[in-house]
């Protein structure tokens, strides 16, 4: 019985999210800025980079450490159909828009709805960051979830729409903690539900 319960807590403090979102959206500095806690000017992803990063999520007094393994996904066009293949199974999705690019929330819409509507995407968490909010004339949050048109998304996809920068970190330390929440959430909910 003491090793289910430990398993279990374990089981909570890991968790597996998939990064997705459009070409240059800036996914991977943001995983670099997660990991190494700096900004890395990075190429064009071509296909995935995956990271482990350890996180204190929780106030104060309930801190806990949380792994969070994170799968980069390359945003180009052509690989867009590869998102499915790293979305099985997991805990959680990070959909991730340049804020500063308002000509491409269209195309973003369309992919975001695709990823989320997909079957096996039924109800995981979904935290969208409006990312390069450091810019001068990025969108605000609300403006790229009217955009986006998060609100029109099914029922039961659990998201949050939040501004973050991955030039100097800002927003993504309370965005990872508000997926995490949702994620917990989720997993209460399904294991109720056994």
């Amino acid at each position: 019985m003491g090793n289910h319960l430990s398993d279990m807590a374990l089981c909570f403090r890991r968790v597996h999210v998939v990064l997705v979102g459009l070409d240059c959206s800036g996914k991977t500095s943001l995983l670099y800025q997660l990991k190494l806690k700096e900004f890395v000017q990075t190429v064009q992803t071509k296909s995935f980079n995956t990271e482990r990063v350890r996180l204190s999520v929780g106030g104060a007094s309930s801190s806990r450490r949380v792994d969070f393994q994170l799968w980069d996904v390359g945003g180009r066009e052509k690989l867009r159909p590869l998102w499915r293949s790293y979305t099985r199974r997991t805990d959680g999705l990070l959909f991730v828009v340049d804020a500063s690019e308002p000509e491409r929330m269209d195309e973003a819409r369309v992919e975001l709805r695709r990823i989320t509507g997909s079957a096996h995407n039924h109800g995981v968490p979904v935290l969208v960051l409006a990312n390069k909010q450091d810019a001068p004339a990025a969108l605000g949050v609300a403006q790229v979830e009217k955009l986006l048109g998060v609100h029109e998304l099914s029922a039961h996809t659990p998201r949050h729409v939040h501004g973050c920068s991955a030039v100097d970190g800002r927003g993504l330390q309370t965005g990872l903690e508000t997926l995490h929440h949702m994620i917990l959430k989720r997993r209460k909910m399904m294991k109720t539900k056994r």
